[in-house]
């Protein structure tokens, strides 16, 4: 029997305050590599992020769980793609700056609408390519103003976030099916599990704050790592399965693109990066897409 379905409106406003939560969580991982390695960021975040999800889980739940193999595995690869997601992002933000990271993150609805429809059908693509094309050209628009002053290795960084956005299609696709059966935040917290443990044997190849001692970390890197942990991780994971299960990944991944928006503009203000006409052009092309897509699909179920 299937899970019960959250309502429309509410699934639509868990997507948007999950978009807008990783558009702070740019910033916040951009801020946080001052002290820590990537994949020291990345472990830290995730074993937080877990610690809130589990106690969550066995409050609301009882600790009661029950998987077959064959769902085992799927959650497996689903933490591959969290594990992909979480970790190349901060990779890649050694490279390029918290804006282009935003902006590159904003290909998401572009990735997740073809990859949802070649592997699992749920929204005809006639209904949200028009709305995807708009976006990817706000995206592109801001991204090519950005690689101005994107950073060191713009390609190499560019290339990593970009890896990191096709594992979290993969894991918004992969993730609907699954919740049919097991709870958004069962899903949740086993899939941070594999990719923690994952991570765990990578902390002796990348290592920064445990080379120079906990006393380098700054009050504001602290910070910034508290903020991925409870927000980009556990508020913002949950909301964004939440809106998944209601109305699809293909539906959901557009208004990923309220990410970089919420990018750009917490960039220029707590990283004093420059934000110009060209990016302002960039996130309405974004929003015009947003509300597209939004459009269009609704149509469908009418």
């Amino acid at each position: 029997m299937a899970m019960n379905q959250p309502s429309t409106t509410v699934a639509y406003a868990s997507v948007v305050l999950a978009a807008v939560l990783w558009g702070g969580s740019i910033v916040a991982q951009k801020m946080a590599l001052g002290s820590f390695s990537a994949v020291e960021a990345s472990v830290l975040r995730d074993i937080g992020g877990l610690a809130i999800l589990v106690v969550t889980w066995w409050w609301k739940e009882g600790g009661r769980i029950t998987i077959s193999r064959a769902d085992m595995g799927l959650l497996g690869f689903l933490g591959l793609g969290v594990l992909g997601n979480h970790l190349l992002i901060l990779m890649g933000l050694n490279y390029v700056s918290g804006a282009v990271g935003g902006v590159i993150i904003g290909s998401s609805p572009v990735v997740t609408s073809l990859l949802s429809a070649i592997l699992i059908r749920d929204v005809p693509l006639r209904a949200v390519w028009a709305g995807a094309l708009l976006s990817f050209a706000g995206v592109g628009l801001v991204s090519v103003a950005g690689f101005q002053a994107a950073g060191e290795r713009p390609l190499l960084g560019g290339t990593l976030v970009f890896l990191g956005v096709v594992s979290w299609a993969l894991y918004s696709i992969g993730s609907r099916s699954i919740m049919e059966r097991i709870s958004a935040l069962t899903v949740n917290w086993t899939t941070l599990a594999v990719a923690t443990v994952l991570q765990i044997p990578l902390l002796w190849t990348d290592q920064k704050m445990m080379d120079a001692g906990l006393s380098s970390v700054t009050t504001s890197d602290w910070l910034a790592l508290g903020y991925l942990v409870v927000f980009a991780t556990a508020v913002a994971q949950q909301a964004w399965l939440f809106g998944v299960k209601g109305i699809g990944p293909s539906r959901a991944s557009v208004f990923g693109n309220l990410t970089p928006v919420a990018a750009i503009g917490l960039s220029a203000l707590l990283l004093s990066e420059s934000v110009g006409l060209i990016e302002i052009g960039g996130i309405c092309l974004i929003l015009a897409g947003v509300w597209v897509v939004n459009r269009q699909t609704a149509r469908l179920d009418t």
